[in-house]
């Protein structure tokens, strides 16, 4: 959202702390859906070139005095490259002195859930970190052609249970895996009222007190590993299931700041200098990179809701 007005004592507003840069970026973490699920990987300025397996081994029987088979294993090479993710908070003077209401720890928790809520977006749709426009990465899920709707499948052939089964059908049908989920928060009631066809229920989460209270909260789902969270939706999408080891994030360093009180800022679309008018601004920053090892993202089935679940 684009500034209007800057930050004053009257709004409750506070000061973001130089040392609270670094856990900024431990909860962003935590609360990307997509960056739990995907491995991490070494990111630096200049991207990363990441091994891909195309081809794997053979190995095949061989009879007393006959010719043992020879075979190899093909690699490719994808790149990660880093792409810029970035926010302004102006505040006044007064604001920084008097940090009312402990807007501080408020503007570290905005911050954190604008990074994850951003990255997600990416991931998941190519949309920009309001769900607007168009992402920074090459690949993203809902690419996939492979789609099911949840809520079709009548309870007596597994209902939402059977659903899930269908996208992992469609994956091993393409030789593909299965290794978790990707879940919106919106698909929580109904996960709870799913049973399968033992009437056991198919959602199990698990909560601790460090994560319990996140917004990527984890549970299970067809024995695989499932994190479910706001914003991982969009439209008529649920989420996605797949081989979550095929694809990689990588960040240069964490969250970073910069304090100002003499730069120019775009304040309801115009320019203002904030030393002229006894203003602080902060820019935080990060460099996160993301990939596919196949572009098309065939390695992903995007669950969709149906109408009979609300869609």
């Amino acid at each position: 959202m684009a500034i209007t007005a800057s930050t004053k004592t009257t709004d409750f507003s506070g000061f973001l702390n130089p040392g609270e840069a670094a856990p900024i970026f431990d909860r962003a973490a935590r609360q990307s859906v997509y960056q739990q699920l995907f491995p991490r990987v070494p990111l630096g300025m200049n991207g990363e070139k990441i091994p891909v397996v195309t081809s794997k081994p053979t190995a095949n029987w061989v009879g007393e005095g006959e010719k043992k088979p020879a075979t190899n294993m093909g690699l490719g090479l994808v790149h990660i490259a880093p792409k810029k993710l970035a926010a302004i908070a102006v505040m006044s003077a007064e604001v920084v002195r008097a940090n009312p209401g402990n807007y501080t720890g408020k503007l570290r928790e905005g911050l954190a859930e604008a990074f994850a809520t951003a990255f997600d977006y990416a991931v998941g749709y190519n949309l920009g970190g309001d769900g607007t426009g168009t992402g920074p990465f090459d690949h993203y899920l809902n690419a996939t052609t492979k789609r099911v709707e949840i809520g079709t499948t009548t309870q007596a052939n597994g209902g939402i249970h059977g659903d899930l089964v269908a996208g992992m059908k469609l994956l091993v049908d393409d030789k593909r895996r299965l290794t978790g989920f990707g879940l919106d928060d919106t698909l929580e009631p109904d996960l709870w009222g799913a049973v399968d066809a033992n009437g056991r229920p198919i959602y199990v989460d698990l909560p601790t007190d460090d994560v319990s209270q996140a917004i990527a909260r984890p549970g299970r789902l067809l024995n695989r590993p499932s994190f479910m969270g706001e914003g991982v939706g969009n439209d008529v999408v649920v989420g996605f299931g797949g081989d979550f080891r095929r694809g990689a994030w990588g960040a240069v360093g964490g969250i970073s700041y910069r304090v100002s009180t003499e730069a120019t800022v775009t304040i309801n679309g115009t320019l203002t200098s904030l030393w002229e008018n006894n203003l602080v601004a902060v820019l935080a920053e990060a460099e996160y990179g993301f990939v596919l090892a196949d572009e098309d993202a065939e390695d992903f089935v995007a669950y969709e809701r149906a109408a009979a679940i609300g869609g």
